[in-house]
């Protein structure tokens, strides 16, 4: 069974300074009749695509924008992807959310990869129990700058350790 990706979207792919040798690409899209502009590296999306169309690894949105994550799927030729959840949650909600989520992906007995810009920890006792046993490659990018080319390559050494 390959990986499950937990890809959460604000500050690891939607980021204000995303890099790559090259200039970000933005749009507006929708959430409660709200617009909201993003700006992500198309190299970046061009990676995560690749990894998901090889079969590679399985993603799953895992952000608040999950219910409406189709206007990313069809923005970034993504297929269709799985949803952590699929109500509007925000705040403490959310982090809850996330993280159930993740105990969920290795109570399944998968390994897993999660990407978030605030809810991964990068430390600690929860670190741990996600991370035992080399089950869980957990990333916390930065958030103005999301997911880099040396953060790829970790989750790409990850996919071929399986």
């Amino acid at each position: 069974m390959v990986p499950l990706w937990l890809l959460d979207v604000d500050g690891v792919v939607n980021a204000t300074r995303p890099g790559w040798g090259a200039a970000p690409r933005q749009a507006t899209m929708y959430a409660d009749g709200a617009g909201w502009k993003v700006r992500w590296a198309p190299k970046l999306v061009d990676r995560i695509r690749t990894l998901v169309v090889a079969g590679r690894v399985d993603v799953r949105w895992c952000s608040t924008w999950c219910p409406w994550a189709d206007q990313f799927e069809r923005l970034w030729r993504l297929p269709a992807l799985g949803r952590a959840f699929n109500v509007p949650i925000n705040g403490a909600e959310a982090s809850v959310a996330k993280l159930a989520a993740a105990r969920q992906v290795l109570a399944e007995g998968r390994r897993l990869i999660w990407t978030d810009d605030m809810e991964v920890p990068l430390s600690g006792p929860l670190h741990e129990e996600l991370a035992a046993g080399g089950r869980a490659l957990l990333i916390r990018p930065e958030g103005r700058r999301g997911l880099q080319p040396a953060h790829m390559d970790l989750i790409e050494q990850f996919l071929r350790d399986q």
